[in-house]
């Protein structure tokens, strides 16, 4: 897909992996980029627009545990502006298994519940032209970090919604894959709590071997986008780009 003049809703694209691959996505020429996100980043924003000045880059406020009603009304406002939208990102995320229902919130239920809204414009059954979903997941989502069940697992959820998304695209029109990075050198991974503390040391350890940086992270990012592959798991590791090929071992046969 090439993302000139392409409209995109990025949520939570000023932190981390995110702000770097807002960075990436402005190179790009989009015509829009819409960053929805909890903390306001008025120096990154600004940084963005001034990167790229063919390209507008406008930030609302969201948290993604508001309920799907709340979340339409905002989507009413940035589609009563933008016209359309070709690309959601989704890309909230928190590690912390000591915030369980936070976590699942904001991992798996916040996504699930914007990418519901999103269908009330997108959906072709309603009348909508379809669109792209991408959804940042997690190598967790393969094979946990087992010392962080719970985020593991939230992001393993995540995976397979988004392959049940894939397999809707010829019913709603829309298509969607996942981008599962690795360990990735951010403050997310610096320091977080254990499940039931099990391995207070969790974060030092998985630092002990070979990382990637957000740059190189959010650079196969965006080529995973361009390469909008529906149904796609992609796995963003080391500096790499590589499509996982995912084991069938049951069927439900309709």
């Amino acid at each position: 897909m090439d993302l000139t003049n392409k409209n995109i809703i990025f949520v939570a694209g000023l932190g981390g992996i995110g702000l770097d691959t807002s960075r990436e996505l402005v190179k790009r020429s989009p015509k829009n980029l819409v960053i929805l996100d909890r903390v306001d980043n008025p120096v990154a924003v600004a940084e963005l627009k001034a990167m790229n000045p063919k390209v507008t880059v406008t930030y609302y406020p969201y948290d993604v545990t508001v309920p799907v009603v709340e979340t339409v009304k905002l989507l009413k406002t940035i589609f009563a502006k933008v016209k359309t939208v070709d690309v959601l990102i989704n890309g909230a995320g928190i590690l912390d298994d000591h915030q369980i229902e936070r976590t699942i919130a904001i991992n798996f239920t916040g996504l699930v519940n914007t990418t519901t809204a999103m269908m009330e414009f997108w959906d072709k059954r309603k009348g909508g032209p379809g669109g792209v979903v991408v959804n940042i997941c997690s190598v967790t989502g393969f094979n946990a970090i087992y010392q962080v069940p719970v985020y593991s697992a939230s992001k393993a959820a995540v995976v397979s919604f988004t392959m049940s998304m894939a397999k809707l695209a010829h019913i709603t029109g829309v298509t969607a894959f996942s981008v599962n990075p690795g360990i990735t050198k951010t403050t997310l991974v610096h320091k977080f709590n254990s499940w039931l503390d099990v391995e207070p040391r969790v974060a030092e350890l998985l630092l002990e071997h070979p990382t990637q940086t957000t740059q190189q992270c959010a650079q196969n990012f965006v080529k995973a986008i361009e390469a909008n592959k529906n149904g796609a798991v992609w796995k963003l590791d080391l500096g790499r780009l590589d499509l996982v090929e995912w084991t069938k071992h049951w069927d439900s046969g309709i």
